[in-house]
């Protein structure tokens, strides 16, 4: 999280829609070796967000026991040289957008997990149309139940939300451009996308939608998104 706030994302369907685009991420769990990671797809649903892991993985059996957990969603992200502003005096730096979402995690039981792979499944699928979707109808029988044996749903129940968009919006808009073009020329079209505002989940772009999104109605660095009255916002410092 950047400890600045006037790169915090305030809006939580912004942050809801970039976790739901990408469907994927890093689980953060503390474990009894110490501080484990795992890449997981991810399902989220209002507060709640569903994810599988193997039992073999590292992080298993101290997810079984609950405990908090962290989740983070990594969007575009890009290297901006100090050339790409057109301004004097600027250093090297890196453009990112980024997601958060930490909360207690608990086991789901057998047909919740069932549940999950299917809506996994058919959420990923439905974006491959018109390729008719894929289903476990398609499989032998006895291997897709053979197969759950080797995995755990898990569900976190989502108390603090974070994000960060470092997407240069305290810059004019004609650097902003400037520094779009520059990364589309060099093949980074998707921070490109989110610096010119064609990033649906985000809308970022320019000065005023930017604060709006980013800091909050007033621009001044609002409390960070909290999943309901009552739950304190919580906040990661961090340097970049």
């Amino acid at each position: 999280m950047h400890p600045n706030r006037k790169f915090h994302i305030q809006d939580r369907e912004a942050m809801a829609g970039l976790v739901r685009e990408l469907g994927f991420g890093l689980l953060f769990v503390p474990t009894a070796e110490g501080l484990r990671a795992v890449h997981v797809p991810v399902l989220l649903d209002g507060d709640r967000l569903r994810f599988h892991v193997s039992r073999g993985n590292a992080v298993h059996e101290a997810l079984l026991g609950g405990g908090d957990a962290l989740f983070v969603a990594t969007g575009p992200h890009a290297y901006i040289s100090p050339e790409d502003y057109g301004l004097e005096d600027r250093v090297p730096t890196w453009n990112y957008v980024a997601v958060e979402l930490e909360g207690p995690v608990r086991a789901l039981d057998a047909d919740a997990l069932v549940r999950l792979v299917d809506d996994l499944s058919a959420e990923r699928e439905a974006r491959l149309a018109p390729k008719p979707p894929w289903t476990r109808a398609k499989m032998s029988e006895g291997r897709f139940e053979g197969l759950l044996k080797a995995i755990t749903g898990f569900e976190m129940q989502v108390a603090a939300w974070r994000g960060t968009a470092k997407v240069d919006q305290d810059k004019p808009d004609e650097v902003r451009n400037r520094i779009a073009d520059a990364l589309a020329g060099r093949g980074e079209r998707d921070m490109a996308k989110v610096m010119r505002n064609e990033n649906p989940p985000l809308h970022l772009q320019g000065s005023g939608t930017a604060r709006s999104a980013v800091e909050g109605p007033s621009g001044g660095g609002e409390p960070l998104h909290q999943a309901s009255p009552g739950t304190p916002p919580r906040e990661i410092a961090g340097r970049d």
